[in-house]
């Protein structure tokens, strides 16, 4: 699987005539996420998750999408998060079935819902920042966590210089029940989370707070 971030016209039949180029070198399109609307220049922000079959490089696939006129591509890379997207409103149905366990589910899902490594629940209520609940290939934090706390609202953060497991990471967070209880969501290497990622994320994390109240 591979992940395909692409600057797109934002009219109708451009996504059409990506879908096409991606065809014509028999890439099977799993999943078409709009990740952003960019509207003061016309663009959107779109997530390609496909495949391709034996013997095909994955390089064909930027040369299909750099083929169609006023289309960029801004990230490409290995999907790893489970062969599909976890849209919000799949994770937000997972929640309110099991309410007790909102935010647990919350950094179960974040992963594939925001197309990122990995998820980690970080509790600093107390003297010490403590991992509360952390998905694979989280990193270790050391005592570098501290410095993102309290936190007030969902932004993205500064990986810590010289931090041999965050170096290369992009970062955001939002805070859950409290400004020292945080969800921190990862991607090694990018792309940068987007205005539109990190709403989306604030968003998730207030509601997860809301559903698990009503357990």
């Amino acid at each position: 699987m591979f992940l395909l971030r692409l600057i797109i016209p934002d009219r109708p039949g451009s996504l059409g005539t990506v879908a096409t180029a991606l065809g014509e070198v028999n890439a099977d399109i799993h999943a078409i996420e709009i990740v952003e609307h960019r509207r003061e220049n016309g663009t959107a922000v779109d997530d390609i998750v496909v495949d391709l079959p034996p013997g095909v490089l994955p390089d064909r696939l930027v040369s299909a999408c750099n083929s169609v006129d006023d289309v960029e591509v801004i990230w490409f890379s290995r999907y790893g998060a489970g062969g599909g997207l976890h849209m919000d409103l799949e994770a937000v149905e997972q929640m309110t079935s099991a309410p007790s366990d909102a935010i647990d589910l919350l950094i179960e899902q974040s992963p594939a819902v925001l197309h990122a490594d990995w998820a980690v629940l970080l509790d600093g209520t107390g003297s010490d920042v403590k991992v509360v609940l952390e998905t694979s290939a989280t990193p270790e934090f050391g005592d570098v966590a501290s410095a993102w706390l309290p936190l007030e609202k969902a932004t993205i953060l500064d990986p810590p210089a010289g931090h041999k497991g965050l170096a290369e990471s992009v970062l955001v967070a939002a805070p859950l029940d409290s400004d020292r209880r945080i969800i921190l969501v990862g991607r090694r290497g990018g792309p940068e989370f987007l205005g539109s990622e990190v709403a989306r994320l604030s968003y998730l994390a207030s509601l997860a707070v809301t559903i698990r109240a009503t357990a």
